[in-house]
């Protein structure tokens, strides 16, 4: 079981991820950083890694899920409702591959202005 470690600014989260391809292949692209864009209750940023949509992609997600958005080969972290929730969970905008989920509280998330430099290395 892989764990890593998001930096922002003062802000560190740590996630597990799960046993899937998308997974892997963002765990071995470790480390990268990137400008954090967020939307509603979504940060994101682009990542150097080119994933496949996987067959158990969806858009309707958990708070603290972390996805990877293949369109935009997003790293995404929801963290609340975005601007195309139906509800009171978090909804992608379009189907994203599930790959880990924050431990502990993720709405420190919600001080994270746009532009913020955002790390993700491996926990070893």
């Amino acid at each position: 079981m892989h764990r890593i470690l998001i930096t922002i600014n003062e802000i560190e989260l740590v996630a597990t991820l799960l046993d899937t391809l998308t997974a892997e292949a963002i765990y071995n692209a470790l480390p990268f950083e990137g400008q954090a864009q967020i939307w509603g209750d979504e940060l994101y940023f682009s990542i150097p890694v080119g994933i496949d949509q996987e067959q158990d992609a969806r858009e309707e997600v958990e708070i603290g899920d972390l996805a990877f958005w293949p369109i935009g080969s997003a790293f995404c972290i929801f963290f609340g409702r975005t601007p195309v929730s139906t509800s009171d969970k978090p909804r992608a905008y379009s189907p994203v591959n599930v790959f880990g989920k924050l431990e502990g509280n993720p709405k420190a998330l919600k001080r994270v202005t746009p532009g913020s430099l955002v790390r993700v290395s491996k926990v070893i």
